[in-house]
């Protein structure tokens, strides 16, 4: 069984992801946890009714659109922590920059308390129609609780298949397998792929397949360097494929690269000639790699000319993001995840770097040829050319200046980031130019925020569809006015801070609910796996009717918490014996699941490989307890700021309202525990310490509880516009070409607007004849839509036979049980009873019990029985069925195998096994075995000095389950 549902992003103009994938056993997948600019949290309440059912979730890509939420339901959704997370490790990196940047850039992402939730509230305010009242932020997440929420994702590497581990409250997995393949479009995009059972299913949101500068294309054909004519094993023939249709009817540039290269650059020379400046909006950790690279390279190529002609000789670039120099150094930590060759280029700087040293070591260093091929010769990422911007003052510093500059900045949609400040200084001149690198869909019917009006302003004058693949067409503005929204926060007053207390007694209560009686949300690893181990026991102490109880009451509970403060003795159920005092006993006659235990779990020691799990917190030291996330993690003691005779150190600062962490004294721990720093930046001269983000940008934070007051300016736009597609995502086109090679039995289509989904889908049933007897299913939900897109298999259930089971002979692959069978099904009643017993009175027995006319009698088992083929009929049933064999060898398992065997076995060439130096092993895209032997090999078997190739052959076989038919 297997159903999908679009929470988010499914015929709709929101660029936001979420999907819930459903499997046989209650198991749920949930993957990404996206949002868009508008923060609103009533697009998470599909996800905080879920929180206490999934199993686990996965994450895609780095961008708002993909885990825009992740730290926002990491603090406010109760159990949402301990529901394990699984992404690459470029997603997990870059998706922390991207999350404090957004923090740190504007107010709104704290998020809203919804209005109907403080109306709840025992007090009263003056007026239920103050706008205010609707504006209260919830508590932002600090950037080390981001770090912390970030480091509990589990990373994976591209083609490992991996079993995840299941929630503490998830149903066991039974096998269920997930992998991750390059997806193109950011750095360690991903196309799941999840196995379980016969259902196997491949998620692939957002993809390209086209080779970039920085990224390499996504991983249908083999990847990077293989580049096959036909789609991998793993990838083909899936039961479903859930495949994005964002951007598959535009007709643009997007798949010729040095032409959507040259469009830029072209835009960029003639505005810097005319004296005006140049602002690219683009994301602050996905696809800004990508146009950084391209800018670096440029102005490295255009400033080494000697006759000096080139218009960006003396033009800055600068790249304006408040996390761009964590983002960099991540960004340089993980080459191997590039194209190849930025693997390439940073081998050879870093030759180039060993040269030079030990030329200098020698004292042999020369001027002239040598000193220029050692300037020359720099890694990826190692910026000479860009200068990174992280605080507001210096964008304001730089665009005041009358020198033209071009400027990268975040965001694509102008609502928060560096981009919304930088087009406010450049709208009024009519030489500058905004170049749009992404469609921006407006967020919602009330509201259009800046990059969307841009966006149409340019699209109605010029039309997707006329754009010439060779240039992009620049518009005037024509002194059009366009409405910014400006938040601004500040300090509640009177009764709000009443209501804002109230809200939060009731979210810890419904935390301390979810929870169970910790004090405290903040979980050890250790503790992780303990309740993991636990859920997961097949002992008789955790049987599964209590962990299905567990769930069903925790659900249960969090719908009647969320409207109340306390619970009724009813809603407590077995829980009134720990939450109510002088009550000391509990009926739990006719009870089930979780009520007829005391609530009280007893964790059982766990160990691993190294001894016994520890809770690190246990060990800290006194003078460190405080600075482990504000809290006192140690039993029975409570810290006290001004208690008399307490020690203090002089540099200790005050600690936030809200109970947030302790703010570092120095410039370096806050460099530190925003995930920047100075050294590495990559920034031109001057930006030593541009990583600081705690500068003079932030004398206006409002420390503890506050609102967001919002109002509106207008400005206006006297610039042009223009539109270079650097989305990197695949055209419809693409689609068409791959998915008959893919050749799933269902195809669902998500993640675009509701025209060109239903376009992509008329075009895709043409293609797959989807209305002849061969074709496929194709889907197009919209949000909440619930599509059973399971295996088209039929099952029935049958008893085997005593004889039948004393006759079977299994065999072991990989941990799994393969067995034969060719058998004759029965009528229950016709089961030939074993020799010595009487098998016509138990007939009659249950004959008799089988026509009583009354329910309560016991009613026969009318399962079918398979019995074995009479001897008559065995010959005829042997021909019919051919034997085959089950398995699949890894060529790394053979390697070991083989060197067990006294043989030598290494890898030559791309992915050829040779043992001996005379037989060759190689495994190809469909996972056939190729063995191929020279002379030598094909010696005398029964010489094991020269049969190197039977033995080869025989390990082989070894290894896979030979399942005969008879």
């Amino acid at each position: 069984m297997f159903n999908f549902t679009p929470l988010l992003g499914a015929q709709s103009a929101s660029p936001a992801s979420q999907s819930l994938l459903e499997f046989d056993g209650g198991v749920k997948v949930l993957v990404d946890v996206g949002w868009d600019e508008s923060f609103d949290v009533e697009k998470l309440r599909e996800i905080e009714r879920l929180v206490p059912t999934l199993s686990f979730i996965l994450l895609t890509h780095a961008t708002t659109a993909h885990l825009g939420a992740f730290a926002h339901c990491c603090k406010h959704l109760p159990l949402f922590t301990r529901v394990p997370v699984y992404a690459t490790i470029p997603v997990a990196s870059l998706g922390r920059t991207l999350l404090q940047d957004l923090y740190s850039s504007t107010p709104l992402a704290s998020s809203i308390i919804p209005a109907d939730t403080l109306t709840e509230s025992a007090y009263s305010l003056p007026s239920s129609k103050d706008g205010d009242i609707a504006n209260i932020l919830m508590q932002a997440p600090t950037p080390d609780e981001i770090a912390n929420y970030f480091g509990l994702i589990n990373s994976l590497k591209y083609s490992q298949p991996h079993q995840p581990l299941p929630s503490p409250f998830s149903p066991p997995l039974n096998g269920l397998t997930i992998t991750a393949y390059s997806a193109g479009h950011t750095l360690g995009g991903t196309i799941w792929h999840i196995q379980h059972g016969m259902e196997s299913v491949v998620y692939a949101v957002d993809w390209n397949q086209a080779r970039e500068h920085v990224l390499s294309g996504a991983a249908w054909l083999g990847g990077p360097g293989i580049g096959g004519a036909e789609v991998l094993e793993q990838l083909r023939r899936p039961t479903a494929l859930i495949c994005s249709t964002k951007g598959s009817g535009q007709v643009t540039i997007a798949g010729q690269r040095n032409k959507r290269d040259d469009a830029l650059l072209d835009l960029i020379r003639e505005t810097v000639q005319n004296g005006g400046s140049v602002l690219v909006p683009s994301d602050s950790s996905a696809r800004i790699l990508e146009l950084a690279y391209l800018l670096e390279e440029t102005w490295a190529s255009e400033t080494s000319k000697a006759e000096g002609t080139s218009p960006l000789k003396d033009v800055r670039v600068y790249l304006a993001s408040r996390t761009g120099g964590a983002t960099m150094r991540y960004a340089r930590s993980m080459l191997e995840w590039m194209e190849e060759g930025i693997v390439k280029e940073f081998e050879i700087a870093s030759g180039a770097q060993e040269a030079h040293e030990q030329r200098r070591s020698r004292g042999q260093q020369g001027g002239g040829a040598k000193a220029e091929e050692d300037k020359s010769a720099r890694a990826p990422f190692d910026f000479r050319h860009i200068t990174l911007l992280e605080r507001k003052s210096q964008v304001n510093k730089v665009l005041s200046g009358d020198s033209p500059c071009v400027m990268l900045a975040s965001d694509t949609t102008l609502e928060w980031g560096f981009s919304k400040d930088a087009i406010k200084n450049m709208a009024s001149d009519p030489r500058n130019l905004v170049i749009l690198t992404e469609r921006v869909s407006e967020r919602n019917s009330q509201s259009k925020g800046l990059g969307c009006y841009l966006w149409e302003l340019w699209n109605e004058a010029n039309g997707l569809a006329a754009q010439d693949a060779s240039s992009a067409s620049v518009i005037e503005a024509s002194g059009n006015y366009a409405t910014l929204s400006s938040v601004r926060i500040a300090a509640l007053e009177g009764n709000e801070l009443s209501v804002y207390q109230q809200y939060l007694a009731r979210q810890r209560q419904l935390h301390t609910t979810m929870q169970g009686d910790s004090g405290t949300m903040l979980e050890t690893s250790a503790d992780v796996l303990d309740d993991r181990s636990s859920s997961t026991s097949t002992t008789s102490e955790d049987p599964d009717e209590v962990n299905q109880g567990k769930v069903l009451n925790t659900a249960t509970t969090l719908q009647h918490t969320r409207t109340k403060v306390g619970l009724t003795d009813a809603e407590l159920g077995i829980n009134i014996l720990l939450r109510r005092k002088n009550i000391y006993d509990y009926e739990v006659r006719g009870k089930k699941g979780r009520e007829k235990y005391f609530p009280y779990a007893a964790k059982r020691r766990r160990a691993d490989d190294f001894g016994d799990l520890i809770r690190p917190e246990e060990y800290v030291r006194a003078d460190e307890e405080d600075q482990i996330a504000g809290e006192a993690l140690r039993d029975n003691e409570s810290k006290k700021e001004n208690a008399v005779g307490q020690k203090r150190r002089w540099d200790d600062a005050v600690r936030a309202v809200d109970g947030g962490k302790r703010i570092p004294n120095s410039a370096a721990k806050r460099r530190k525990a925003d995930g920047t720093g100075a050294s590495g930046a990559g920034a031109g001269a001057g930006d030593a310490d541009s990583s600081d983000s705690e500068g003079e940008d932030e004398d206006d934070k409002v420390e503890g509880p506050a609102k967001a007051i919002i109002g509106t300016e207008t400005i206006q736009l006297n610039c042009r516009i223009s539109y270079v597609d650097f989305a990197g995502l695949h055209d419809g086109r693409t689609i068409q070409m791959l998915v008959p090679l893919i050749k799933p039995r269902k195809l669902i289509l998500v993640a675009g607007d509701e025209d060109e989904t239903k376009e992509l889908a008329e075009e895709c049933r043409k293609v797959l004849n989807s209305g002849s007897e061969s074709g496929i299913d194709v889907y197009t939900p919209s949000i909440g839509m619930v599509i059973d897109a399971s295996v088209d298999t039929n099952a029935w259930s049958v008893k085997l036979s005593r004889s039948m089971v004393r006759k079977l002979h299994w065999q072991n692959v990989r941990g799994l049980g393969v067995v034969a069978i060719t058998g004759r099904l029965e009528a229950a009643s016709l089961e030939s009873p074993p020799a010595g017993e009487d098998g016509g009175a138990k007939k009659k027995a249950k004959l008799e019990a089988a026509n009583a006319k009354d329910p309560g009698e016991e009613k026969m088992d009318t399962t079918p029985i398979l019995d074995v083929v009479p001897a008559t009929a065995a010959t005829a049933a042997r021909s019919v069925a051919q034997p085959f064999h089950v398995g699949d060898l890894r060529l790394a398992d053979l390697r070991k195998i083989m060197q067990a065997s006294g043989m030598t076995a290494e890898f030559r060439g791309e992915g050829i096994l040779v043992i001996n130096g005379t037989v060759a092993v190689k495994k190809t895209a469909t996972g056939k075995i190729e063995v191929d032997g020279g002379a030598y090999s094909f010696a005398d078997p029964k010489n094991t000095e020269t049969g190197t190739f039977f033995k080869v052959k025989k390990k082989i076989y070894e290894g896979l389950a030979v399942v005969a038919g008879g």
